[in-house]
């Protein structure tokens, strides 16, 4: 259950990258992301009042636990490793090709693995391993035939921001198993409601303040900001995929290394969508790419079944 929920959340992530990536075409990154946070909030903020006020959804899987300080630092400090991912993200993405960042994003689950078998001991198996080991040669063919865009991986800032911005997504990744996990195997035992309601708040409030003290007193210097539905998208597609995402991380052998390496299958919606709706270039070479990507996520569910 845990691997379908996983490949569930891929599918949306990927729709999510491709909003994203609509929103962001000649706008502001700031009052972009804040939105996104904002809207995020709006999604869940009715859970968290149900759950408080009344009985109407208790015991079931969107109730969301109430705790004090001791649990939501927790939640604090998630919310400033992901929303730091996001402003690198945001704007690596904002300024290159989709089949660019995409394979870049995709080197994640390689930083979770290893996370993953040092801190946590986690064990593949030798399916798991096939597949795992695939989804990194497939990786490392679709950045180089990104080089085909004539973008130098070397001294382009862009790419030094999707990598740190991948580099702290693989912490949040390792964060989320911790804080989760079970207190009987060395976690903290979040509810996983609580943490996916309580860190798109603390995200919303943090860049509201990023829009009225470092954007808003010098907007007429920078990119304009314009309104775009596709920003209303981007948090729902993202709100779904989280929530599948920690759902199954909640559940009973769910392995944080397979369920990020699953999660970055999300390559294949956004290469989709990059090449139908952007026409983005030298799709035949990374077509080939893309295809062991497949084959290594048919590894990982049948080596995980």
């Amino acid at each position: 259950m845990w691997l379908l929920l996983a490949f569930m959340s891929a599918a949306l992530l990927g729709c999510y990258d491709s909003f994203k990536k609509t929103a962001l075409k000649e706008n502001a990154v700031v009052p972009v992301l804040f939105l996104n946070t904002l809207f995020s909030s709006l999604i869940f903020l009715p859970f968290i009042c149900l759950s408080q006020c009344s009985a109407a959804i208790d015991g079931t899987i969107f109730h969301v636990a109430s705790g004090g300080w001791e649990e939501h630092r927790y939640i604090l400090l998630k919310s400033v490793i992901v929303l730091s991912s996001w402003i690198f993200g945001y704007f690596g993405m904002k300024h290159l090709p989709l089949t660019i960042v995409g394979p870049i994003n995709a080197t994640r689950p390689v930083m979770v693995l290893v996370g993953a078998l040092l801190v946590f001991g986690e064990r593949l198996n030798l399916c798991q391993w096939i597949g795992v080991m695939l989804a990194v040669v497939s990786f490392l063919l679709l950045s180089r035939s990104g080089k085909k865009e004539g973008i130098d991986f070397k001294h382009d800032k862009w790419i030094y921001f999707i990598v740190l911005a991948a580099v702290l997504g693989a912490v949040s990744g390792l964060y989320d198993k911790y804080i989760m996990a079970p207190v009987s195997e060395g976690g903290v035992g979040l509810d996983r409601m609580m943490v996916q309601s309580w860190y798109n708040i603390y995200q919303c409030g943090l860049m509201g303040l990023m829009l009225l003290l470092l954007w808003y007193p010098h907007r007429k210097k920078t990119t304009p900001f314009r309104w775009d539905w596709s920003i209303i998208f981007i948090s729902i597609f993202l709100s779904a995929a989280d929530f599948m995402y920690f759902y199954s991380l909640s559940l009973e052998g769910a392995m944080i290394s397979i369920v990020s390496m699953v999660r970055r299958g999300s390559v294949l919606v956004s290469f989709l969508f990059g090449a139908v709706v952007f026409h983005e270039k030298n799709l035949r070479s990374k077509f080939v790419d893309l295809a062991l990507v497949l084959l290594g996520m048919i590894f990982l569910y049948f080596g995980s079944k």
